[in-house]
């Protein structure tokens, strides 16, 4: 099975990281967990990138906060999908990460969840491994019904909290 690359700009970017994870982990994914910042560190950001096919990745999720270039960076030396996980900060609660993560150049697609949303990114990487990958495939499609069985037993109990 391919692996999920995954790398923060920052190791404040952790508790977002861990929703990835934890969700990786769940899915019984492997994955590599690294801090390199596009700005602090271009060359390690990059080798990571143009490496990630040959080293057995099939996706790569990147958060960064504030200027948030890390996804773009990435995704700039790779042609593996890229997922962007902007990451709320101290000013503008993360719509600065947000516009940076989405606004890419055409030729340098990076797919984009929502703010903090670390389980989503998780997810998407794994629903694009699943293409090639039925008992995959099989862990989401019990992950679906497990998650909406958890709904519908929240409606029927939610007349005896009213």
């Amino acid at each position: 099975m391919k692996k999920i690359g995954i790398v923060m700009g920052s190791d404040s970017d952790l508790p977002v990281i861990k929703k990835a994870t934890d969700m990786l982990k769940s899915l019984e994914i492997p994955f590599e967990v690294h801090v390199y910042s596009a700005h602090r560190t271009p060359e390690e950001a990059r080798a990571f990138a143009l490496s990630a096919r040959e080293n057995g990745f099939g996706a790569i999720i990147a958060a960064a906060g504030m200027a948030a270039h890390l996804a773009g960076a990435l995704a700039a030396n790779t042609t593996l999908p890229v997922i962007g996980i902007p990451c709320a900060g101290p000013l503008l609660d993360g719509l600065d990460a947000l516009l940076s993560t989405v606004q890419m150049p055409t030729g340098i697609p990076v797919a984009t969840v929502a703010v903090g949303g670390g389980g989503n990114a998780a997810l998407l990487a794994a629903q694009i491994l699943a293409v090639e990958d039925r008992a995959l495939a099989a862990r989401l499609d019990a992950k679906r019904k497990a998650d909406a069985e958890a709904v519908l037993a929240k409606d029927r109990g939610i007349l005896e909290r009213l």
